[in-house]
């Protein structure tokens, strides 16, 4: 593609068109990955600025240099004022915009939105649709998987990948949106048909400067759906009705709202629900009518989870028997409310559960069927929200019978001022706990302790199968070390 078509998008592209009608072949914002011919996209990063990087990108092959600052440069340099909102315009333009050739599925929210996702792709399988997922786990088409580094990658990798699905024939896109990724503008450019909210509790305000700030991140997602009504692209805001933030995200957004609940009357709704060791039973209360479902997955927030999922299929018009089909054949999700399979006589659960609000609702839901002792084995990340360490160990010990605290991805932090955040100002007599910093001894002690009927929830990592030491990554899975345990039990 030429440089001219390229800058199409870009506001008074002309100045540059007429002087750079050069040809591109690829557009880059890493100058490592550059070859002949590229375009190369100075992006200034948290911890790498590519205005650094001009000269290697040159080297390697680089024609024209898009940047933020007046450089000096043996290629053209085009200068402008945001080199991310350039890039959104430059790759969806290069990949021909290929949302708007597939419908596109966006979900946000602290907790859920992985098996929201995984939910969506049961369903539309079942609805004979082709599907792609992106999210926290992995990327995936059909049924080829792909690895990922963030929950939702940038506007350039996404572009990529969104031509890649088009042209692969998937009928319909669903992925997981955080927010940092709404704030830091790496879904510029997307053409969400359907926007979902599942929750909103605290987390991540190590970036965020307050809740306030977090929910307004989160609302971009249903505020970039745009103004304009189209018969033959209809938009749907769906949004939990029993969040404290639903008002808002309603003020947000000027698309159709589908509101789901429990609690709150909604237009989807739960009713009657039975929670039970090995699942959950609901009816699915629908304007298209209502049905029972019976569902392996277990506790309240996955029912809410499923009926965000619902609404959804709904609204794209999705037969509800299809629905209900996609709700009961799912086992379950990698690393959430995941059972460990072994033959001791006590269960050992892997979740996810990093933030107060999941910790508690995963902690509250094993203590509906748990006959004798809860054991929690549980850690906070370093370099993140401070704030949260304390208010997961309170949780933790009101809700387990023996707490045990351990290091879950330190970082530069050392694992011991973790733990200290976590344990500061707990009374002796506010349950019982134990602090043991090496994750897999932690692990260990937890199931060595462990008696005829008694539940481990080993929390944090979930589907993660690794330790992220100061900048390293090691290989660590809660679900082999609980495994290895278990085998140490028996001899």
């Amino acid at each position: 593609m030429r440089l001219k078509e390229i800058l199409s998008l870009y506001p008074f592209s002309e100045q540059f068109s007429d002087t750079y009608d050069i040809e591109i072949n690829e557009i880059k914002m890493d100058s490592r990955e550059i070859t002949k011919g590229d375009l190369f996209v100075c992006i200034s990063g948290f911890t790498v600025d590519g205005h650094d990087y001009v000269n290697e990108a040159i080297t390697n092959g680089a024609v024209v240099i898009v940047a933020e600052k007046n450089i000096t440069a043996s290629v053209p340099v085009i200068v402008v004022s945001d080199t991310i909102r350039f890039l959104a315009m430059a790759a969806a333009k290069y990949y021909d915009f290929p949302t708007n050739s597939v419908p596109l599925i966006g979900v946000t929210g602290t907790n859920g939105k992985t098996t929201v996702t995984y939910l969506l792709e049961k369903i539309f399988q079942l609805h004979a649709n082709k599907t792609a997922v992106i999210g926290t786990i992995h990327m995936k088409i059909a049924e080829k998987v792909y690895p990922v580094d963030n929950t939702t990658p940038d506007a350039l990798f996404l572009q990529k990948t969104f031509r890649k699905m088009v042209d692969e024939g998937v009928d319909r896109i669903i992925m997981e949106v955080s927010s940092h990724a709404l704030d830091q503008g790496r879904v510029y450019g997307c053409d969400y048909n359907i926007a979902i909210f599942t929750n909103l509790t605290q987390d991540h305000l190590d970036y965020h400067d307050s809740m306030e700030d977090y929910l307004r991140a989160k609302s971009l997602l249903f505020a970039q759906m745009g103004n304009a009504y189209r018969l033959n692209d209809r938009k749907y805001a769906i949004i939990n009705h029993d969040d404290p933030a639903c008002k808002k995200l309603k003020r947000a957004t000027s698309q159709a709202i589908i509101t789901y609940g429990i609690e709150k009357d909604s237009l989807i709704m739960a009713k009657s629900i039975r929670l039970t060791p090995s699942g959950t039973q609901f009816l699915l209360c629908t304007p298209r009518g209502n049905v029972e479902i019976r569902s392996n997955l277990i506790g309240k927030f996955n029912v809410s989870n499923m009926l965000a999922a619902s609404s959804a299929a709904l609204v794209t018009g999705v037969p509800l028997l299809t629905i209900k089909k996609a709700l009961e054949s799912i086992k379950g999700v990698h690393g959430r409310f995941e059972l460990v399979q072994h033959q001791h006589p006590f269960s050992v659960i892997v979740d996810y559960a990093h933030t107060p609000d999941s910790l508690e609702n995963v902690l509250k839901t094993i203590r509906e069927f748990a006959k004798q002792k809860v054991y929690v084995v549980v850690g906070c990340g370093g370099d993140r929200d401070r704030t949260k360490r304390p208010l997961m160990a309170k949780i933790a010990i009101k809700y387990a019978d023996n707490a045990i605290f351990t290091s879950d991805n330190p970082r530069t932090e050392d694992p011991n001022d973790i733990l200290s955040d976590m344990t500061e100002g707990l009374p002796d007599s506010f349950g019982s706990y134990e602090v043991i910093i090496n994750r897999k001894k932690a692990i260990f002690y937890a199931i060595q302790q462990a008696k005829e009927d008694d539940v481990i929830l080993i929390a944090g990592k979930g589907h993660e199968t690794y330790q992220l030491v100061g900048h390293t990554k090691y290989h660590f899975d809660d679900r082999e070390v609980a495994k290895e345990a278990l085998i140490a039990k028996e001899t």
